[in-house]
């Protein structure tokens, strides 16, 4: 685990024509005798003087006795940040022993200089951080000292806040030379409005990793540390953007959203400009329905609704889930927090009164799905409950999803006897189908219209925080997450060749056609492999086989996408699917197992 995510000191350089400056940095307790100690002194040390004070656990400590940055006299970090302008607007980074400096070197034309002089002034916001930070800790500081640049220089060219803040600091250092630099540099911070910026920066970088923070009392700096943020829900882990970005490459509209945290923590992550688009999404915010129906039910694009998605995972807001319904498969994370003095069990009994976090969770101990701790004779309260301990459960990352996946594996000889998974697909496929009728006979009595998978949990209501909103105004918006299709062809061909039952010639030659097209729909198969599959009974039928080689030629058998993105992408119903593994299962392997892409935000430690 990469424990190197705070930073040691932020550090202000200030260089113009009459001069450079080292204005300011914090923590900015007294170093100790390494500042004053004689050249001999320091040649005699045996000791590191560039030194970082040891932590046992930087990661979780909190901010007062962390490791500081020691062995450093201002007028040595003074040369070591006086860039020349030819380096600056671009990365700069040291790393001297144990110590890492990194930062964005910026020029910033002077507001109060005459036009004709184009004098410029060089800003530079250094971070000082451990050697041993991975290189994705040492990319996010170096964009916030971009990103700080770039606000000053905007601020600068309004009112000439920069030269203001600077000049305020110069004088206090020069008005405070007999004292100690700690009192000046206290000092400053109570005078200067910028300092208390990087000293509130400092903080929250060490704290939370979010930072929402005010220059000037007119722009708003928002900024989130990965490494950081996702601690908050999940102790240990180290998620870097490279893992956020890989999983949000992978959303599809069939995802959903899960949020991690209250309404009212979340407009801290957008700037006041973003905050409208960003209560549209939340105002239609269910997770109980894709990405998809919450972009038509807040209306806006599916791009957005992907932006806005994407920003509140990469802030620890969010996290990506498959829509919560009956067919859903979940599992005890593995490294689910769950021994006797976990504080989630204290949590969980608050949440829900009179309810054991080890009863319920303990149902879960084996790959269960929802489905299977519901039945008819419950009410829908108590269904809703269960609804909404899962989502907490999903919530704190003590449970995983698992998906269905199919490999195409004409023998198998080498994988035993398939019975089993032929049983639990009977098994669900039935059950679907029942689940499908009713709906059908309940919502289209004409059997014109089926519904993609099971009906959606009844929540009540979605309640975090103090919003509050019934669940029941959402029922017909989900309709919208339910693909819709037309009766399978299978039906039509039942019903032909009922129909032509009346005369041989008729039934005679269907009986050429078909054989004809089964005969064009196995050449895509190996000669191995169309034996294997001309031994199962189904691949007689024209409409099965052509289902099969239709899936197998998009890639759909090679272990790479689950059942619900193959229904969403090919517009089928779970049964049907069902059906068809189970028919051709001497061919076809199922498992389960987490979505990868899902999966690989929460394993990293």
């Amino acid at each position: 685990m990469d424990a190197n995510v705070n930073p040691l000191a932020v550090i202000l350089g200030y260089f113009d024509s009459k001069g450079d400056r080292l204005l300011y940095r914090y923590p900015y307790q007294t170093l100790g005798q390494t500042e004053v100690a004689s050249e001999e002194q320091r040649k005699s040390r045996k000791r590191n003087p560039f030194a970082v004070a040891h932590v046992d656990d930087l990661l979780q400590a909190p901010t007062q006795g962390q490791g500081q940055l020691q062995g450093f006299a201002d007028e040595v970090l003074l040369a070591l940040f006086a860039v020349k302008p030819q380096l600056c607007n671009q990365k700069f980074e040291l790393k001297l022993n144990d110590v890492r400096f990194v930062s964005h070197p910026t020029l910033i034309p002077s507001s109060t200089t005459a036009a004709a002089k184009k004098q410029q002034m060089l800003i530079n916001i250094v971070f000082a951080l451990h050697a041993q930070a991975s290189y994705s800790i040492v990319k996010c500081y170096h964009e916030l000292s971009k990103r700080l640049g770039l606000a000053l220089k905007f601020e600068e060219q309004r009112c000439g806040y920069l030269t203001e803040q600077t000049a305020l600091m110069a004088r206090t250092h020069d008005e405070q030379q007999q004292q100690p630099l700690e009192r000046t540099l206290e000092l400053i911070a109570e005078r200067c409005t910028l300092a208390q910026a990087l000293r509130s920066i400092f903080h929250d970088l060490c704290t939370t990793g979010l930072l929402s923070t005010s220059l000037n009392d007119n722009l708003t700096l928002c900024f989130c540390l990965p490494a950081k943020a996702h601690q908050l829900h999940k102790k240990g882990s180290m998620v870097d953007p490279e893992t956020i970005d890989r999983c949000l490459r992978a959303l599809k509209p069939y995802h959903g959203m899960l949020l991690l945290v209250d309404f009212a923590e979340l407009l801290d992550c957008v700037p006041p400009t973003g905050a409208r688009m960003l209560w549209q999404l939340v105002d239609a915010y269910n997770p109980l329905i894709s990405l998809q129906s919450m972009a038509s039910n807040a209306d806006l694009s599916i791009e957005h609704v992907y932006k806005l998605v994407s920003h509140l995972v990469y802030w620890a807001k969010a996290t990506i889930i498959y829509p919560l319904c009956e067919t859903n498969v979940y599992v005890i994370a593995p490294d689910a927090p769950l021994h006797t003095k976990s504080h989630l069990v204290e949590k969980f009994s608050a949440r829900f009164a009179g309810m054991s976090l080890f009863e319920v969770i303990s149902d879960f101990s084996l790959p269960t799905s929802i489905g299977h701790l519901t039945t008819p004779l419950q009410q829908p309260a108590r269904q809703g409950i269960l609804a909404q301990m899962v989502i907490w459960m999903l919530q704190h990352h003590l449970l995983m999803q698992l998906h269905t996946y199919v490999q195409f594996m004409p023998s198998e000889d080498e994988f035993g006897d398939s019975a089993s998974c032929s049983n639990q697909l009977r098994e669900a496929a039935s059950d679907d189908e029942d689940a499908e009728e009713e709906e059908d006979q309940e919502h289209d009595p004409g059997g014109s219209m089926l519904s993609m998978s099971s009906q959606p949990l009844p929540v009540p209501t979605v309640s975090i925080g103090s919003h509050r909103r019934d669940v029941s105004e959402d029922q017909s918006s989900l309709a919208s997450d339910n693909i819709v299709v037309q009766p399978s062809s299978s039906h039509k061909s039942n019903f032909s060749i009922t129909a032509s039952m009346s005369t041989d010639n008729c039934d005679s030659l269907d009986s050429m056609e078909d054989e004809q097209k089964l005969k064009e729909l196995l050449h895509v198969f190996s000669d191995a492999d169309r034996a294997a599959i001309r031994r199962i009974p189904a691949s007689a039928n024209v409409d099965d086989l052509s289902l099969l080689v239709k899936l197998y030629q998009m890639g759909y058998f090679k272990s790479e996408h689950h059942l619900e993105e193959i229904m969403y992408f090919e517009n089928l119903r779970r049964s049907q699917l069902l059906q068809l593994l189970d028919k051709f299962r001497d061919v076809l392997i199922i498992y389960e197992t987490e979505d990868p892409a899902i999966a690989s935000m929460y394993n990293t430690k």
